[in-house]
Protein backbone atom coordinates (compact mmCIF):
# COMPACT_ATOMS: atom_id res chain seq x y z
CA UNK A 1 0.00 0.00 0.00
CA UNK A 2 1.64 3.42 -1.24
CA UNK A 3 1.64 6.22 1.26
CA UNK A 4 2.50 9.35 1.28
CA UNK A 5 5.84 10.53 3.42
CA UNK A 6 4.78 12.50 6.54
CA UNK A 7 7.77 14.77 6.17
CA UNK A 8 7.47 18.24 5.31
CA UNK A 9 10.85 18.24 3.51
CA UNK A 10 13.42 15.64 2.36
CA UNK A 11 15.06 14.34 5.63
CA UNK A 12 19.28 14.05 5.30
CA UNK A 13 21.21 12.48 7.55
CA UNK A 14 18.98 10.26 8.30
CA UNK A 15 18.45 6.45 6.93
CA UNK A 16 14.80 6.76 5.22
CA UNK A 17 13.70 4.44 3.25
CA UNK A 18 10.12 5.68 1.26
CA UNK A 19 8.36 2.29 0.35
CA UNK A 20 11.39 0.20 1.75
CA UNK A 21 9.99 -3.48 2.88
CA UNK A 22 11.84 -5.13 5.44
CA UNK A 23 11.40 -8.42 6.20
CA UNK A 24 10.97 -10.38 9.99
CA UNK A 25 10.88 -13.84 10.16
CA UNK A 26 10.28 -13.57 13.85
CA UNK A 27 7.05 -14.21 16.06
CA UNK A 28 7.89 -12.67 19.13
CA UNK A 29 4.98 -10.52 20.48
CA UNK A 30 3.98 -7.45 18.79
CA UNK A 31 3.53 -4.72 21.06
CA UNK A 32 5.50 -3.49 24.02
CA UNK A 33 4.81 0.60 24.81
CA UNK A 34 7.62 2.43 25.28
CA UNK A 35 8.15 3.88 28.97
CA UNK A 36 7.25 7.91 29.33
CA UNK A 37 10.98 8.45 29.61
CA UNK A 38 11.20 6.04 26.83
CA UNK A 39 9.10 8.02 24.53
CA UNK A 40 10.54 11.35 26.23
CA UNK A 41 14.27 10.46 25.12
CA UNK A 42 13.40 9.48 21.47
CA UNK A 43 10.86 12.55 20.62
CA UNK A 44 13.98 14.32 22.00
CA UNK A 45 16.40 13.22 20.29
CA UNK A 46 14.06 12.92 16.75
CA UNK A 47 13.58 16.41 16.81
CA UNK A 48 17.05 17.20 18.01
CA UNK A 49 18.27 15.89 14.49
CA UNK A 50 15.05 16.33 12.40
CA UNK A 51 12.99 19.99 13.06
CA UNK A 52 10.49 18.84 10.93
CA UNK A 53 9.82 15.28 12.54
CA UNK A 54 6.17 14.96 12.73
CA UNK A 55 4.37 14.99 16.10
CA UNK A 56 4.82 11.23 17.98
CA UNK A 57 1.27 10.16 19.24
CA UNK A 58 3.02 6.43 20.88
CA UNK A 59 5.69 4.30 20.48
CA UNK A 60 6.18 0.30 20.63
CA UNK A 61 7.92 -2.56 20.15
CA UNK A 62 7.55 -4.48 16.80
CA UNK A 63 8.01 -8.21 15.98
CA UNK A 64 11.33 -7.05 14.48
CA UNK A 65 14.19 -7.08 17.18
CA UNK A 66 15.85 -3.55 17.88
CA UNK A 67 12.52 -2.10 15.25
CA UNK A 68 10.12 0.57 17.14
CA UNK A 69 6.88 1.53 15.67
CA UNK A 70 5.96 5.37 16.03
CA UNK A 71 2.35 6.35 15.44
CA UNK A 72 2.14 10.01 14.27
CA UNK A 73 -1.91 10.56 13.66
CA UNK A 74 -2.86 8.06 10.95
CA UNK A 75 0.51 7.10 10.08
CA UNK A 76 3.51 4.74 11.14
CA UNK A 77 7.40 5.43 11.19
CA UNK A 78 9.77 3.16 12.09
CA UNK A 79 12.82 4.04 14.43
CA UNK A 80 15.82 1.89 16.48
CA UNK A 81 15.53 2.25 20.32
CA UNK A 82 18.21 5.39 20.06
CA UNK A 83 16.47 7.17 17.37
CA UNK A 84 19.18 7.25 15.05
CA UNK A 85 17.82 5.80 12.11
CA UNK A 86 14.23 6.45 10.60
CA UNK A 87 12.17 4.57 7.86
CA UNK A 88 8.87 4.80 6.39
CA UNK A 89 7.89 1.71 4.55
CA UNK A 90 6.06 -1.90 5.15
CA UNK A 91 7.35 -4.44 7.82
CA UNK A 92 6.68 -7.77 6.33
CA UNK A 93 6.48 -11.17 8.19
CA UNK A 94 8.63 -13.59 5.30
CA UNK A 95 6.61 -16.88 7.45
CA UNK A 96 3.51 -15.38 6.85
CA UNK A 97 3.69 -13.11 4.71
CA UNK A 98 1.73 -10.97 6.81
CA UNK A 99 2.19 -6.71 5.88
CA UNK A 100 2.12 -5.81 9.72
CA UNK A 101 2.15 -2.07 8.33
CA UNK A 102 -0.86 -2.59 6.53
CA UNK A 103 -2.77 -4.34 9.69
CA UNK A 104 -1.22 -2.01 12.04
CA UNK A 105 -2.64 0.88 9.36
CA UNK A 106 -6.37 -1.02 9.46
CA UNK A 107 -6.13 -1.43 13.13
CA UNK A 108 -5.07 2.32 14.18
CA UNK A 109 -7.49 4.13 11.43
CA UNK A 110 -10.69 2.06 12.22
CA UNK A 111 -14.06 3.69 13.25
CA UNK A 112 -17.24 2.69 14.09
CA UNK A 113 -18.88 2.53 10.87
CA UNK A 114 -22.35 1.98 12.35
CA UNK A 115 -21.96 5.58 14.57
CA UNK A 116 -21.52 7.64 10.59
CA UNK A 117 -24.38 10.32 9.82
CA UNK A 118 -25.74 8.39 6.96
CA UNK A 119 -28.38 11.06 6.41
CA UNK A 120 -26.07 13.19 5.68
CA UNK A 121 -25.33 11.73 2.54
CA UNK A 122 -25.61 11.17 -1.29
CA UNK A 123 -26.89 7.75 -2.21
CA UNK A 124 -27.37 5.40 -4.56
CA UNK A 125 -26.89 1.48 -4.84
CA UNK A 126 -26.27 -1.28 -7.60
CA UNK A 127 -28.22 -4.48 -7.32
CA UNK A 128 -28.95 -5.49 -4.07
CA UNK A 129 -26.92 -2.74 -2.37
CA UNK A 130 -25.93 -5.58 0.73
CA UNK A 131 -22.65 -4.48 0.64
CA UNK A 132 -21.97 -0.41 1.86
CA UNK A 133 -18.91 1.82 1.17
CA UNK A 134 -18.79 5.47 2.66
CA UNK A 135 -17.18 7.80 0.44
CA UNK A 136 -15.69 11.63 1.54
CA UNK A 137 -15.40 13.38 -2.09
CA UNK A 138 -15.25 16.70 -2.74
CA UNK A 139 -17.36 18.07 -6.57
CA UNK A 140 -14.09 18.85 -7.50
CA UNK A 141 -11.76 16.63 -7.02
CA UNK A 142 -10.52 14.72 -10.23
CA UNK A 143 -9.38 11.86 -8.47
CA UNK A 144 -13.09 11.34 -6.60
CA UNK A 145 -14.85 11.78 -10.17
CA UNK A 146 -12.64 8.71 -11.28
CA UNK A 147 -13.42 6.84 -8.36
CA UNK A 148 -17.22 7.37 -8.53
CA UNK A 149 -16.77 5.88 -12.34
CA UNK A 150 -15.11 2.82 -10.74
CA UNK A 151 -17.36 2.44 -8.50
CA UNK A 152 -20.26 2.26 -11.08
CA UNK A 153 -18.76 -1.32 -12.09
CA UNK A 154 -18.95 -2.39 -8.41
CA UNK A 155 -21.86 -4.82 -8.00
CA UNK A 156 -24.36 -5.31 -4.92
CA UNK A 157 -23.10 -2.00 -3.62
CA UNK A 158 -24.72 0.95 -1.92
CA UNK A 159 -21.88 4.14 -1.52
CA UNK A 160 -23.17 6.43 0.26
CA UNK A 161 -21.05 10.32 -0.28
CA UNK A 162 -20.04 12.45 2.01
CA UNK A 163 -19.51 15.74 0.03
CA UNK A 164 -17.11 18.22 1.84
CA UNK A 165 -15.91 21.07 0.53
CA UNK A 166 -11.94 21.19 0.71
CA UNK A 167 -10.94 22.56 -2.17
CA UNK A 168 -12.26 25.90 -1.95
CA UNK A 169 -15.48 28.19 -2.13
CA UNK A 170 -16.49 26.87 -5.81
CA UNK A 171 -16.18 23.26 -4.37
CA UNK A 172 -18.81 24.52 -1.16
CA UNK A 173 -20.86 26.25 -3.85
CA UNK A 174 -21.65 23.18 -5.97
CA UNK A 175 -21.80 20.84 -2.82
CA UNK A 176 -25.27 23.12 -1.41
CA UNK A 177 -26.36 23.28 -4.75
CA UNK A 178 -26.27 19.14 -5.52
CA UNK A 179 -27.43 18.84 -2.15
CA UNK A 180 -30.43 21.24 -2.20
CA UNK A 181 -31.59 19.79 -5.88
CA UNK A 182 -35.28 17.74 -5.67
CA UNK A 183 -32.96 14.74 -7.05
CA UNK A 184 -29.97 15.28 -5.10
CA UNK A 185 -28.35 11.50 -6.27
CA UNK A 186 -28.72 12.64 -10.09
CA UNK A 187 -27.24 15.69 -9.54
CA UNK A 188 -23.97 13.79 -7.93
CA UNK A 189 -23.97 11.65 -10.64
CA UNK A 190 -24.73 14.05 -13.35
CA UNK A 191 -21.44 16.14 -12.17
CA UNK A 192 -19.58 13.73 -11.31
CA UNK A 193 -19.55 11.02 -14.05
CA UNK A 194 -20.80 13.06 -17.10
CA UNK A 195 -19.53 17.02 -15.64
CA UNK A 196 -22.96 18.39 -15.86
CA UNK A 197 -22.63 21.75 -13.99
CA UNK A 198 -25.17 21.39 -11.06
CA UNK A 199 -28.01 24.19 -11.36
CA UNK A 200 -28.56 26.66 -8.69
CA UNK A 201 -30.99 25.52 -6.21
CA UNK A 202 -34.18 28.03 -6.06
CA UNK A 203 -34.59 29.08 -2.34
CA UNK A 204 -32.61 28.59 1.03
CA UNK A 205 -32.09 24.85 1.81
CA UNK A 206 -30.25 23.74 4.97
CA UNK A 207 -27.48 21.49 4.03
CA UNK A 208 -24.94 19.47 6.00
CA UNK A 209 -22.06 20.19 4.35
CA UNK A 210 -20.56 22.15 7.42
CA UNK A 211 -21.33 18.93 9.41
CA UNK A 212 -19.78 16.69 6.92
CA UNK A 213 -16.53 18.59 6.66
CA UNK A 214 -16.55 18.41 10.51
CA UNK A 215 -16.99 14.75 10.39
CA UNK A 216 -14.04 14.90 7.63
CA UNK A 217 -11.80 16.59 9.75
CA UNK A 218 -12.42 14.00 13.19
CA UNK A 219 -11.95 11.52 11.39
CA UNK A 220 -8.53 12.49 10.17
CA UNK A 221 -9.73 12.43 6.52
CA UNK A 222 -6.32 14.72 5.01
CA UNK A 223 -7.89 14.35 1.52
CA UNK A 224 -10.57 12.96 -0.87
CA UNK A 225 -11.58 10.78 -2.00
CA UNK A 226 -11.15 8.65 1.11
CA UNK A 227 -13.56 5.66 1.43
CA UNK A 228 -14.53 3.90 4.86
CA UNK A 229 -16.33 -0.29 4.74
CA UNK A 230 -18.35 -1.59 7.01
CA UNK A 231 -15.70 -3.27 9.57
CA UNK A 232 -14.66 0.20 10.21
CA UNK A 233 -11.29 0.14 8.17
CA UNK A 234 -10.47 2.93 5.41
CA UNK A 235 -8.78 3.26 1.85
CA UNK A 236 -7.18 7.07 2.18
CA UNK A 237 -7.26 7.39 -1.49
CA UNK A 238 -8.85 5.87 -4.80
CA UNK A 239 -8.26 2.02 -5.49
CA UNK A 240 -8.81 0.38 -8.91
CA UNK A 241 -12.25 -1.92 -8.55
CA UNK A 242 -10.63 -4.85 -7.49
CA UNK A 243 -9.44 -3.33 -4.47
CA UNK A 244 -12.40 -2.16 -3.72
CA UNK A 245 -13.84 -5.63 -4.51
CA UNK A 246 -11.31 -7.22 -1.72
CA UNK A 247 -12.24 -4.82 0.56
CA UNK A 248 -15.93 -5.32 0.64
CA UNK A 249 -15.75 -9.07 0.61
CA UNK A 250 -13.31 -8.62 3.44
CA UNK A 251 -15.69 -6.16 5.38
CA UNK A 252 -18.61 -8.24 4.47
CA UNK A 253 -17.45 -11.49 5.97
CA UNK A 254 -15.95 -9.82 9.33
CA UNK A 255 -19.58 -7.91 9.96
CA UNK A 256 -21.32 -11.45 9.14
CA UNK A 257 -23.61 -9.44 6.35
CA UNK A 258 -23.24 -12.30 3.77
CA UNK A 259 -23.74 -13.00 0.65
Amino acid sequence: MNRPSVFKRPLRAVALGAGLVLLAATSSPWAAELSAAQLAQLKQKLTQNLPDFPPIDSAQTTPMPGLIELRSGNNIIYTDPKGEFVIQGNLLETKTQRNLTEERMDEINQIDFASLPLKDAVVWKNGNGKRRVVVFADPNCGYCKRLEKDLQQVKDVTVYTFVVSILGDDSKVKANNIWCLKDRTQAWRDWMLNGAEPAKAFGMCATPLQRNNALAQKLRVNGTPSMFFEDGTRLPSAAPVNVIEQRLTKATAKVGGAS
